[in-house]
């Protein structure tokens, strides 16, 4: 098969790790939980159930007991308290903050059930998918070809693995707070609930035999497109602050043609804002699905990883079967979960015994042999 543009999509219990491939490059990754999903791209009938002008839009209740906010702009102008309307996801939720909505004004929004999910997204695979239709989508679970098979037709192939060594590594990477930049830079990546710091450290940067300003600018330089590739792998959206290493103030400002070149490659859309009068580079990146280091959070995260290592465990030894003793967290997460224990047991022909234990941390876990 041509080394050219993939999908190779890793699967294990309750969740799908995709990665596109441009010849040995990493270009995106997402995952994908669809027993759990985000949300993106579902359509509603959701009910209006309060108007908010200070705000400029209205909280919209969707099937299912959550509420999103549908802006003024988007849909919510003129409608009231009571009114039915057709909307579709446009963001996930944040920090507790339900979805965000845009209304579908050509959907009629009667029927006999009130609110309701009307239809799904499509998925982070499918979406990326679509984007790129001339990519085959290797994936190493049999279970997915029928259904997924409809969509994608003899582009989806069976593969006994999807990831070898070089692509789990280059997913360890993204979980990772630092990385290494060309150039001799390291980028120290600092998500706050506000926005997301980046530090540019220059490490060897300075030992070049150029002037030191002259090997700062072009050390910078050369981070850019690494950079831009860092930000888009990583999903990280919202206000991005990058602090450069080792350039006066008065001179980072000479960074901003190559960098929103380097971004301009991004579906999402980054817009460089400028530099602050601290020289800090200001990036706005629409959010629309959870960035990585909050897919790779939380007790849902924690749980799927221990699916993983059980999985793994039974395959190595099918005779065995362990208990997965979590806290209830963990437990309450993967019970939410409609696809991953159904799917572990699917796989390993029988079902995962549960333990929770109140006296491990948050997002702990272990696995212990069966009794």
């Amino acid at each position: 098969m041509s080394r050219g543009r993939r999908l190779l999509v890793s699967a294990s219990p309750g969740e799908l790790r995709i990665q596109l491939r441009d010849g040995a490059a990493l270009a995106e990754y997402a995952i994908w939980r669809p027993g759990l999903p985000d949300g993106v791209d579902d359509l509603h009938r959701g009910r209006v159930v309060s108007v908010v002008p200070a705000l400029g839009g209205a909280f919209v209740a969707l099937a299912g007991g959550a509420e999103g906010f549908l802006p003024d702009s988007a849909g919510a102008a003129g409608r009231g308290v009571g009114d039915l309307l057709v909307v579709r996801v446009v963001r996930a939720g944040i920090g507790g903050k339900g979805p965000r909505l845009a209304a579908q004004p050509d959907a009629a929004a009667d029927g006999p059930s009130g609110m309701a999910l009307l239809a799904r997204g499509p998925g982070p695979l499918l979406e990326l998918a679509g984007r790129h239709p001339d990519a085959p989508v290797l994936i190493d679970d049999a279970a997915w070809v029928p259904v997924l098979r409809p969509a994608l037709g003899e582009r989806l192939i069976l593969v006994a693995r999807a990831w070898a060594e070089a692509e789990a590594a280059d997913a360890e990477a993204l979980a990772e707070p630092s990385m290494v930049l060309p150039g001799g830079m390291i980028a120290h990546i600092h998500p706050t609930p506000a926005l997301v710091a980046i530090d540019i450290d220059s490490a060897g940067a300075s030992a070049a035999r150029a002037s030191k300003a002259s090997a700062q600018m072009a050390a910078n330089l050369a981070a850019l497109p690494a950079l831009a590739a860092a930000i888009r792998l990583r999903a990280l959206s919202g206000a991005i602050l990058i602090d450069f290493a080792g350039l006066a103030v008065r001179k980072r400002a000479a960074l901003a043609p190559a960098l929103a070149s380097a971004l301009a490659a991004d579906p999402a859309q980054p817009r460089l804002l400028g530099f602050t009068r601290l020289g800090l580079a200001e990036i706005v990146r629409p959010r629309r699905r959870a960035p990585l280091h909050e897919m790779l959070a939380g007790p849902h995260a924690a749980g799927l990883a221990a699916l993983r290592a059980i999985d793994r465990m039974v395959a190595a030894d099918p005779a065995r079967m362990p208990v997965l003793r979590a806290a209830p967290a963990v437990v309450s997460a993967l019970e939410a979960d409609t696809a991953a224990l159904p799917a572990l047991a699917a796989r390993t022909g029988r079902a995962l015994r549960l333990r929770s234990d109140p006296g491990l941390a948050a997002e702990q876990w272990v696995i212990e042999a069966a009794r």
